[in-house]
């Protein structure tokens, strides 16, 4: 199958106008035969970034923003989504895309969610479960329960957004859920980002879709109502797609500029990568692990008998599959 990472800025502050933007984006990556398109972190309509966002610490001068943040921010479901299922729907693809979403009932907090969406409409949608330093002061933090990668005709399509993509213990739930398409939205462009999510492909057995942001300073509307620093550029890119055998980046990465970067992937890699290395089947000792993860710190785990069970109350049975969730 062939995916497509989407680097690309948004409408900033006009979700109608990003929505569209996507839709055109989709068209182009579908045009060039991606059946998977993956953009960046809160495309619709804006990232907060810390260059300028870390401002909003202070309880004054921030209250048009939020007001212009919420006006444009995506019901889930909603209008904009419907939008962008008709768009699946035209081209025949699946799209994974990074939205601030308002609850619906009430005003009040926003969160930064990722959503997968086919041809006949929402197929997940997973919310930050932990809002990255100055993030917080945008978005809420999600419930989890949202993890699970996505059967799709494609193969099963899962990932996490940006920072969250450091976290070990998410991580693994993700893989339980056997993914075959990690997709990665994300605001950071450091190389060291690169470093996590070919580590990530490794671990999952899983090709990686890396899509982080460009957003010039340039792209930011002259009725911005929070004042900027004197920065050119406020995110630099390098979308990136892994493959899962030993992390080779295999397109990309792209800095400096929108584009779109591509690659077939043959989800029979992530199959004969699994024989050498499954985190979550043959290599992954659940049966000690979890009860080390799970007993109380500055004590030692309860000692486990020889079939793996443990005498420890408090502590998971042992599982009968790498897909089952442990008993709490």
């Amino acid at each position: 199958m062939r995916v497509a990472a989407v680097q690309a800025t948004p409408v900033i502050l006009d979700a109608e106008a990003s929505v569209k933007k996507a839709t055109e984006l989709m068209g182009e990556a579908a045009a060039d035969g991606a059946e998977l398109i993956v953009l960046p972190e809160t495309f619709v309509p804006l990232y907060p970034s810390g260059g300028w966002g870390k401002a909003a610490a202070g309880f004054e001068g921030f209250d048009e923003l939020w007001e212009r943040l919420w006006a444009n921010s995506v019901d889930v479901p909603g209008p904009l989504v419907d939008q962008l299922t008709a768009a699946c729907a035209k081209h025949g693809v699946h799209l994974a895309i990074g939205v601030n979403e308002r609850e619906r009932d009430r005003p009040g907090t926003i969160y930064n969610a990722l959503l997968l969406i086919g041809p006949e409409g929402l197929l997940a949608k997973h919310r930050k479960l932990m809002p990255t330093h100055h993030e917080k002061l945008f978005h809420g933090i999600g419930a989890g329960g949202d993890l699970d990668a996505v059967d799709t005709p494609l193969g099963r399509i899962g990932g996490l957004i940006c920072w969250e993509n450091r976290m070990p213990l998410a991580r693994y739930a993700v893989y339980r859920s056997g993914p075959q398409i990690w997709v990665a939205p994300t605001a950071d462009d450091g190389d060291s980002w690169l470093a996590t999510v070919r580590h990530i492909a490794i671990e999952s057995g899983a090709y990686v879709v890396s899509v982080p942001q460009y957003i010039p300073k340039s792209a930011f509307p002259d009725d911005f109502p929070v004042e900027l620093p004197d920065y050119e550029v406020f995110g630099r890119g390098g979308a990136a797609i892994i493959e899962p055998t030993d992390g080779k980046v295999i397109a990309g990465p792209l800095y400096d500029e929108e584009g779109i970067v591509t690659a077939d992937c043959d989800l029979r890699t992530g199959l004969h990568a699994k024989r050498w290395f499954d985190s979550v089947g043959h290599y992954s000792r659940e049966d000690v692990l979890l009860g080390e993860i799970e007993s109380v710190p500055g004590e030692p785990a309860a000692p486990t008998d020889q079939d793996g069970s443990s005498s420890n109350s408090r502590s998971p049975t042992t599982t009968s599959s790498p897909g089952s969730k442990p008993a709490r």
